[in-house]
């Protein structure tokens, strides 16, 4: 064909439209034919070059018996995309040979029996990851349904999730339970699931937390079975393993983790004496005025202020404070229950951890002596896990704070799925959205 440009006759051929299509489409092996846009969906038709095929059964060559049509589903774009792949049909010529006829396969394109194109797993997948999308919100897209989708993504996560490399340079782990269905254990098994966490600091130390395994019950028993199922190698490169204060979990550290040191999370540290406090209160209300605390209640009108810190209190919470002790002398007990929970926050809030330690033996030192009931229980709680408690302010305020934010996140995906039945599918889809798997 010729073609003038500037006044001159240009003789190099002109671009075969399908050419084109061909690199729109961005799928090796095959070629477009045909492309048909109607009603929001667009249908493209596609094949493989013509060539020789050797049986799979004897390697004979065979004998071309003409193509099918394949329907596939491909990613979406501002159309539905449905490729149509004209798939080549062999005959094998040995008579010995058991298979008779046979159908190409092209794994860049499809897995064998498969309906969705290996590029719309791969879109799917990272949709999963990063988009916090749903299965079923997926296979609408894709046109299909959600076992169809399911069937196609879930090889791809398994082989994930077996590659042992991905335990590789944790030397800060997290563990901590959660419930993962409401249901009779008899039908779906325990509800809790014991989850895994590395929180290894990177260059700049900074944790980029990543779940690396849930498995069923909440014991010691149950991570200790995890931590021999990693390898001597695995449990010697864990220096540090923070844990929320749970006997069985300290334990199996212990026995496991010779050269790790347990940090005791400062969330739950803080969260112990808040409680204590908030006991403290409910008990004299009822010594004071014989009911739990109603509207108009000193005590019950300054229950959240108690909760707070006393550096974010502003002068009218203050004031409410005081009023609220001076209204009744028993009130001085909860006063000083108080002050007994600030001190502890304070060791976390010091700027300079050596001065945070001190602060944190002073309260190890003095808080079971208490004549406060309550305090003194959580004087003598932080006693059986003294070195876990210091080791915060040295190893460089580490904590369990990382395998909470995972927890939040198995918690969104959990409800965005209305929740789950299977627990293997459960553990597959939290990996991947909590990082466990790189795809």
């Amino acid at each position: 064909m010729l073609h003038l440009t500037s006044g001159r006759v240009d003789a190099r051929p002109a671009a075969d439209p399908c050419d084109r299509c061909d690199l729109l489409l961005g799928l090796d092996g095959v070629h477009v034919e045909h492309v048909d846009r109607r009603d929001g969906l667009l249908t493209v038709t596609v094949s493989s070059p013509p060539g020789p095929a050797g049986c799979p059964s004897c390697g004979v060559i065979a004998t071309g018996r003409g193509r099918r049509r394949r329907v596939l589903r491909d990613v979406p774009g501002a159309d539905r995309v449905r490729l149509v792949w004209r798939q080549r049909v062999f005959r094998c010529e040995d008579t010995d040979c058991g298979r008779k006829t046979f159908m190409e396969q092209l794994p860049s394109l499809v897995a064998p029996r498969g309906s969705i194109t290996a590029r719309a797993v791969v879109w799917a997948i990272g949709q999963l990851r990063r988009e916090h999308a749903t299965v079923q919100g997926l296979a609408r897209q894709l046109d299909t349904s959600w076992k169809t989708l399911w069937r196609a993504v879930e090889p791809e996560l398994e082989q994930l999730a077996a590659d042992e490399s991905r335990f590789d340079g944790v030397s800060t782990l997290g563990v901590d339970e959660h419930i993962w269905h409401h249901v009779d254990p008899r039908m779906r098994g325990p509800k809790e699931l014991t989850g895994m966490v590395d929180l290894t600091r990177d260059e700049h130390g900074k944790t980029h937390a990543r779940l690396l395994d849930l498995v069923p019950g909440r014991s010691g028993r149950v991570y200790k079975a995890w931590l021999d199922q990693r390898g001597e190698d695995f449990r010697r490169n864990v220096k540090v393993a923070a844990l929320d204060p749970f006997a069985g979990y300290k334990a199996a550290i212990d026995d496991k983790l010779h050269d790790a040191i347990a940090v005791l999370d400062a969330f739950h540290v803080v969260k112990l004496a808040t409680a204590a406090v908030d006991e403290v209160r409910r008990r004299v209300q009822q010594d004071t005025l014989g009911h739990r605390g109603r509207k108009g209640d000193p005590l019950y009108g300054i229950q959240t202020i108690l909760r707070a810190g006393a550096e974010h209190l502003t002068d009218k919470q203050r004031a409410r404070l005081v009023a609220a002790i001076n209204a009744d002398p028993a009130h001085e007990e909860v006063f000083i229950a108080w002050q007994c929970a600030q001190q502890l926050r304070a060791a976390y809030h010091a700027k300079d951890l050596a001065q945070g330690r001190r602060i944190a033996v002073t309260v190890v030192d003095t808080f079971h002596t208490c004549p406060i009931p309550e305090i003194a229980r959580l004087g003598r709680t932080l006693r059986r896990w003294r070195d876990a408690f210091l080791a915060y302010f040295t190893t460089g305020r580490s904590s369990n704070g990382g395998t909470e934010a995972v927890n939040g996140i198995i918690e969104l995906h959990r409800r965005l799925a209305r929740g789950f039945r299977n627990r293997h599918n459960y553990r597959l889809r939290m990996l991947l959205a909590a990082g466990g798997l790189t795809p």
